[in-house]
């Protein structure tokens, strides 16, 4: 095996290995971030509540101003929602 064979395997395996590594710091920051925001556990970064309009288990990713991407302005369910996110009584899972 010549040596630009070896260096550019190498390379690669670097590369692929910092990869890795920054894609688990991404995702811990992103869950640290949900958390220490809201106080609400998390998967994935995403909050794990129980959704008031259709009463099920959902994984959400929150916005800046702590709303569910399933929001729905204007709907009451989704209102209160929102409202015992802010709160912090939210139900969770």
């Amino acid at each position: 095996m010549t040596d630009p064979d070896r260096l550019s395997r190498f390379l690669k395996t670097k590369l692929q290995d910092a990869g890795r590594q920054y894609e688990e710091a991404r995702k811990a920051f992103t869950e640290a971030r949900v958390s220490a925001e809201t106080d609400l556990p998390t998967e994935n970064g995403k909050a794990r509540i129980v959704c008031r309009r259709y009463a099920e288990r959902r994984a959400v990713r929150l916005d800046s101003d702590s709303r569910p991407a399933c929001f729905e302005a204007g709907h009451p369910d989704c209102e209160g929602c929102v409202e015992d996110i802010h709160e912090g009584c939210i139900e969770t899972w």
